[in-house]
């Protein structure tokens, strides 16, 4: 399996991710019935860990940086 998301989708993913698990956990507010919609995060963070999405490789998409040898 080919690395197909470069280090800025990487961090974009990771930043997501954290934002969506926030929404999951309501600390000092009250939790709401769509707070399990911030697990979903979950699916982000680990993309950017692989490197690798399932979405982009379906439809032909990479911003990974990776050189080619001539």
């Amino acid at each position: 399996m080919n690395t197909n998301m470069g280090p800025i989708d990487r961090a974009v993913r990771v930043v997501l991710g954290l934002i969506l698990i926030a929404f999951a956990i309501p600390i000092g507010v009250p939790a709401t019935e769509w707070g399990w919609i911030g697990w979903i995060g979950i699916v982000p963070i680990l993309t950017a860990l692989v490197g690798f999405c399932p979405l982009y490789a379906l439809l032909g998409i990479s911003t990974s940086e990776q050189k080619r040898a001539m």
